[in-house]
């Protein structure tokens, strides 16, 4: 009796332990945000060539980050992409090249740059961001939009805990 009841909680296949009801919803979620990374993932690199065609899908996060936030330094930039300095020279030269972001002195610190949007990546970042909010309100539009405003509000939660 004490060997079935050892052995009730263990999955007969893989000799794991089976999940408890409680943990039933973060299986769920993990499995969840397992999919939309992937979609997300496959979306930035659709995104990133809508910018320009030989842009780097992971380079289209720093363009977001120039827009929202404005003028950055290249250290503050590879602390919130997570990523090293050399990685973020690197992307950051390219997108010098393409004409999306250019240089210029910190008022702060006559030593230092701050990478900013040119005009030509402010407007194609913006039409791409456009474009995409059109297509959530497209997919969503049978959403009422307080389930909306939850959702980005927990996503925002999420993010939240997750950068700690």
């Amino acid at each position: 009796m004490q060997e079935e009841a050892k052995d009730a909680g263990r999955d007969a296949a893989s000799g794991q332990t089976a999940p408890s009801g409680a943990d039933r919803p973060f299986l769920a979620l993990e499995r969840e945000l397992t999919v939309l990374l992937r979609r997300a993932r496959a979306n930035q690199g659709e995104m990133a060539r809508e910018v320009h065609p030989d842009l780097e899908p992971a380079a289209y996060g720093l363009l977001i980050r120039l827009e929202e936030c404005g003028s950055q330094r290249a250290t503050a930039l590879a602390g919130y992409i997570g990523v090293g300095k050399a990685t973020m020279s690197r992307q950051l030269r390219a997108l010098e090249e393409l004409g999306l972001v250019g240089r210029e002195p910190d008022p702060a610190d006559g030593r230092a740059w701050l990478v900013a949007l040119t005009d030509e990546g402010r407007r194609r970042v913006g039409q791409v961001r456009e474009a995409r909010r059109r297509r959530y309100v497209s997919q969503l539009a049978h959403w009422d939009r307080h389930e909306v405003a939850e959702l980005a509000r927990l996503l925002h939660e999420l993010n939240a805990v997750m950068d700690k």
